[in-house]
């Protein structure tokens, strides 16, 4: 037998057979098969553990240090006053609240009583009025009825009787004449609004000069023919050029005039009074 050659290539001693298929290229398209089931769900609990797991912060945050206990005061502090308290207390009291009828009236009262007479007025005497708690005072108080002759005020009011003459003066001299004048008829009646009222100023603080009967509120008028004119904000024109001539003049014998414009409280009627004021002097708005 002849002797096998020894330097043949090792593929042509093993060469594979001829029947074993080479598999082809997988094209590039293709999607991979699934794997399978177990390493699938094992896939699946490692990703939710990852996720489960929150990522530490990039930088622990220092804890903020304890403030230090502040020591309590030694007393502690009073709130501070209201502005309303405040000035109460920096208010003398009014010395008129201490005023009380004598045995005998005083010969001014009595004076008042004889010109208020001599004008026609039509009055009557009340018991003195007095509140220790609050201050108001009238030791004298009448009672107008009418404020001359053939001129009423509705309804009837409760004064001291300076502030009685002074509004039937006012009345008699200076409304009839305007009413006459402006609206061309005569003045019938007076319609107040308040007269003796024993309260504080209506922004509190100081009494108000009703409760020693020293003020009248006006809130109409009634004329002869029947009209009645009212005291507002936006009266008619002609309404307008009477009420603005009285309140104009009403400065002067009273020491105070407030009205419509002054502020809210006075928008309906005209206030007149005859509060006590430095060197005589006067208070219109």
């Amino acid at each position: 037998m002849p002797a096998p050659e020894l330097n043949q290539p090792q593929s042509v001693q093993e060469a594979a057979p001829a029947d074993v298929p080479i598999p082809e290229p997988r094209p590039a398209n293709t999607p991979e098969p699934d794997p399978p089931a177990t390493d699938k769900l094992n896939r699946q609990t490692s990703d939710q553990h990852k996720e489960a797991q929150p990522e530490p912060p990039a930088i622990a945050p220092t804890p903020s240090e304890k403030p230090a206990e502040a020591e309590p005061p030694a007393a502690a502090p009073r709130p501070p006053e209201k502005p309303e308290q405040a000035q109460q207390k920096e208010i003398p009291p009014d010395p008129r609240s201490a005023a009380v009828p004598q045995e005998k009236m005083p010969e001014e009262e009595l004076a008042c009583r004889r010109r208020l007479m001599s004008m026609g007025v039509d009055f009557e005497e009340r018991k003195a009025e007095h509140d220790a708690a609050i201050g108001c005072s009238i030791p004298y108080p009448i009672v107008l009825k009418t404020l001359g002759k053939s001129l009423d005020i509705n309804p009837e009011t409760e004064l001291n009787c300076q502030m009685a003459e002074a509004a039937a003066r006012f009345a008699t001299d200076i409304i009839q004449p305007a009413a006459k004048a402006e609206l061309g008829a005569e003045l019938k009646s007076v319609g107040q609004a308040s007269a003796f009222v024993c309260r504080h100023r209506n922004g509190g603080g100081k009494l108000s000069e009703h409760a020693f009967g020293n003020a009248l509120d006006i809130a109409s008028f009634t004329l002869s023919d029947g009209r009645r004119i009212d005291i507002g904000p936006v009266p008619p024109e002609k309404d307008a050029k009477f009420l603005n001539a009285i309140r104009k003049a009403a400065c002067g014998p009273f020491k105070t005039v407030l009205g419509p414009g002054s502020d809210a409280d006075h928008s309906l009627h005209l206030h007149l009074d005859l509060a006590p004021r430095r060197n005589g002097g006067t208070f219109c708005q």
